[in-house]
């Protein structure tokens, strides 16, 4: 019972979501304020029973209600309880209601926090932001229904997909959603803004905490699911440029230029066209995501579904909203002229230098990830573009973006004097020169990458220190502290952001630089040396799961005659799906990680083993966490909270 009303619901939002789509966009037009007042009951309503939907869908996974098609294909009686819940979004369909829960749930908060808009902005937005849960609805009612009925329930089901159960898998989807997703409320801004033909600094201002909040949960969600690629895969990598990775990471880079470019239009009433332009792009390439997952184009471990006619209609939904947004962009971009100038010398030029360089970086991400489709349809050729393209082509730009970052963060608004404003740096730049020879010179006869990166890394944090140092003014120690703490937390989410981004910096380049790996077959009590660590395989047993066959080896590590630790790694065969799995064991450490993984057994008896000694490894994530916790705090700064110089409707 509680399924056919979870999918009346689902149907009943869709004609909810076109009432908000269409009433209020027509109100505004015409003044109308009974017609605008509509934008909010329906956004709350919509939200209310897509949660009721979703609600619905995941008490028959928990309660294994086979009769549904969706349970059967992705659930099994003797699954864990916390995969029967992730297998709700563990799927295409599932996902897709997930995906327009979180359009409705944005929406929905807009009418809660959004008092202080304009009415008519309000209204635009909300209806812009009910046009996109409309063509979503449209897709899951037509295309992937997710609560289709089987004519004769069968007992139990197929299981979920081995590899999606894990604890990573399942917090890293409604994360990466929360984040791409949420991109639709700039969407719905830039075209709102774009409708009504005026862009200012309250604009700039009410539209930068969707845009951290987004990024927030974008960041979050990419460092779950590379921290799941790094321990899960079994490869020992934490970023291999998948398409479908790539397909979260290219809107995280226009989010970012975002951010700042919205800064820009908030301080300045400057950029305003390229800021625009950047909340379009930001929620079209979240779609381009959104295809490349779905469509069945480009392969991927991580792909939801390989439909090409479901791969039309988000094609199709694409055209739709990129090319009426970018349209109308055409034709109101000259309305959006700058109000003031400035120099070349100015935060607003750092701004746009770090624009640039965000953008080329998301374009040649982009080109990189579709053009083996290109080459496929156009020149009947197959091709397959890997890490060394995208390495040497996307690094340099974030090696520039770092470069000039410390500097761009401190200069003065309008016009500046860089010799000046780079005084207080000097410091920062002497010890970060200094860490990087201190590398250079341990890492002699190896990589440049290690002594660069150490330079790089140790500039942008110590630069984030200067800078929140540089606003505390002259006084004695404690005169200086009750500043530093009286700070807007936007500048601590600033520098923290940026320190953060230093960290995943260092982690990366040691990582790199000084991986050691070792595969090899041994026997069952013999020991072997990688690095410093001494390995010894102490056994080999069977052992059974809740839903999983499993071959799990004991390893023991060891340094210099002492015990480090005892690893488990195993290999993994769940009958239900047929499926093998490696499941690698790491020993976490500040500095180092000891990641072990068991092959197959060879004819003679003895084992695979492949061995890694990851340096720095878990300061990559510990970086991107830092990165958002900066965001979360900018965040909470109250004047992003009641929205300060925020215009109240007049009519």
């Amino acid at each position: 019972m509680i399924t056919e009303l979870g999918h009346f619901a689902l149907i009943l939002s869709f004609f909810v979501a076109i009432v908000q789509a269409v009433v209020p966009m027509i109100g505004a037009a015409r003044g109308w304020r009974g017609w605008m007042n509509v934008a909010s009951p329906a956004a709350n309503v919509q939200f209310v029973l897509l949660t009721f939907a979703f609600l619905a869908l995941t008490v028959a996974f928990v309660t294994s209600d086979f009769s549904l098609r969706l349970v059967y294909l992705n659930s099994h009686t003797d699954k864990p309880m916390l995969y029967k819940i992730s297998g709700v979004w563990g799927n295409h369909e599932g996902s897709m209601l997930l995906w327009v829960l979180i359009v409705a749930g944005f929406g929905a908060t807009a009418t809660w926090f959004g008092g202080n808009l304009p009415r008519t902005l309000q209204a635009r937005v909300l209806s812009v932001q009910g046009a996109i849960g409309v063509a979503f609805l449209a897709f899951i009612l037509f295309t992937s229904n997710p609560f289709l009925r089987l004519e004769f329930p069968p007992f139990n089901g197929q299981d979920l997909n081995p590899l999606l159960q894990d604890p990573g898998l399942a917090f890293h989807p409604p994360f990466l959603y929360l984040g791409y997703v949420g991109l639709s409320m700039t969407f719905s801004f830039a075209v709102a803004a774009l409708i009504e033909g005026r862009v200012d600094a309250a604009w700039g201002r009410w539209v930068r905490p969707w845009t951290l909040a987004a990024w927030v949960f974008l960041t979050i969600g990419i460092a779950l699911g590379s921290w799941w690629a790094y321990y899960e895969l079994g490869w020992g990598g934490y970023w291999f440029w998948d398409p479908v990775e790539n397909a979260s990471f290219m809107p995280w880079l226009i989010s970012v230029a975002l951010l700042h470019c919205a800064v820009v239009v908030e301080k300045r009433e400057v950029l305003k066209s390229w800021t625009i332009l950047l909340a379009i792009l930001a929620f079209g390439f979240s779609l381009i995501g959104t295809f490349i997952v779905r469509s069945g184009l480009l392969t991927s471990v991580h792909a939801f579904a390989n439909d090409p006619e479901r791969g039309v209609f988000i094609l199709i939904i694409l055209a739709i909203f990129m090319g009426g947004a970018l349209t109308l962009f055409t034709f109101r971009a000259a309305a959006m002229e700058a109000k003031s100038a400035f120099s070349i010398a100015s935060r607003e030029s750092a701004l746009v230098l770090n624009n640039i360089l965000l953008a080329v970086a998301c374009f040649v991400v982009f080109i990189g990830t579709i053009w083996p489709l290109i080459a496929e349809m156009f020149f009947d050729r197959t091709l397959s573009v890997g890490p060394p393209f995208f390495d040497a082509a996307f690094t340099p730009f974030m090696m520039l973006l770092a470069l000039v970052l410390p500097i761009g963060a401190m200069v003065p608004w309008k016009r500046a004097k860089l010799a000046k404003t780079a005084r207080p740096l000097r410091g920062a730049l002497a010890i970060a020169v200094a860490i990087a020879l201190l590398i250079y010179t341990m890492n002699t006869g190896q990589s440049l990458l290690a002594p660069i990166g150490a330079f790089l890394g140790a500039w942008v944090i110590l630069g984030a220190v200067v800078d929140l140092g540089s606003r505390l003014g002259r006084g004695d120690m404690g005169q200086k502290f009750a500043r530093l703490m009286r700070l807007p937390r936007a500048d601590w989410g600033k520098a923290v952001s940026h320190a953060g981004l230093g960290v995943t910096m260092l982690g990366i380049a040691f990582l790199n630089a000084w991986e050691t790996e070792d595969i090899r077959v041994t026997a069952i009590g013999d020991t072997f040396t990688v690095g410093a660590y001494d390995i010894r395989l102490a056994d080999v047993r069977m052992v059974e799961g809740p839903n999983y066959l499993s071959t799990m080896a004991t390893i023991d590590v060891g340094k210099t005659g002492a015990h480090v630790a005892t690893l488990f790694p195993e290999k993994r065969v769940y009958p239900v799906a047929a499926m093998p799995t490696t499941e690698a064991d790491i020993d976490n450490g500040v500095f180092r990680d000891v990641y072990v993984v068991i092959g197959d057994e060879q004819h003679d008896g003895r084992w695979a083993v492949r061995t890694y000694i990851k340096p720095f490894a878990n300061w990559i994530w510990a970086g991107a966490i830092i990165m958002a916790l900066g965001g979360a705090l900018s965040l909470s700064d109250r004047r992003y909270r009641v929205a300060a110089g925020a215009r109240k409707a007049t009519s």
